[in-house]
């Protein structure tokens, strides 16, 4: 179960502190490193919330972590904190949070189009600067395919969101055909 509040509360105190040191980038890698060590290994995310561990047993293990990650000393007391405060199950949770706010202090949004057919690395340059143009932001786009909007593309990012498919339009006009009826 997610814990966004409790989440974003550590996220914005740890983000506080590297904003003051200008680490966003490093303090960023390292969470997104746990975060991709929890989803990958279940046995690590066991180690570091498993009651039936001894605190201290968990406090090594989370010690162990911080050393061959070798991040700086904020960074180690921030996730020793944690495991201290029983809340390391919360790390995947304050990963994404503090990704979020380095994104936005960044100018960064994260985007997504799906079109019928793969997209040319050309077109997919014109949609990115297009959306880029609309937001004010700088946009990372991720494409999929999607065949069942049998043409165009549908682009969201953030709250926007542009649908220019086939579907849709097909749809639209099916409506306002039922209307005169």
């Amino acid at each position: 179960m997610k814990q966004i509040i409790l989440a974003r509360r550590y996220a914005k105190a740890l983000f506080a502190i590297c904003k003051e040191e200008n680490k966003y980038d490093e303090y960023n890698e390292a969470l997104q490193g746990l975060n991709g060590l929890f989803s990958s290994d279940s046995g690590v995310e066991d180690a570091l919330t498993n009651p039936l561990y001894p605190i201290d047993v968990r406090e090594k293990v989370m010690e162990g972590i911080v050393k061959s990650m070798g991040v700086d000393k904020v960074m180690g007391n921030f996730l020793n904190l944690l495991v201290e405060k029983k809340r390391a199950d919360v790390l995947p949770d304050i990963a994404e949070e503090f990704q979020i706010m380095v994104d936005e202090e960044k100018n960064i949004s994260h985007g997504s189009v799906v079109s019928a057919v793969e997209l040319s690395s050309d077109l997919q340059k014109k949609v990115q600067q297009t959306l880029e143009k609309l937001t004010g932001k700088t946009v990372e786009l991720t494409t999929s395919v999607d065949p069942s909007i049998i043409g165009g593309i549908i682009a969201k990012v953030g709250d926007l969101e542009l649908d220019g498919s086939i579907r849709t339009q097909l749809a639209s006009l099916k409506d306002s055909i039922k209307g005169r009826e």
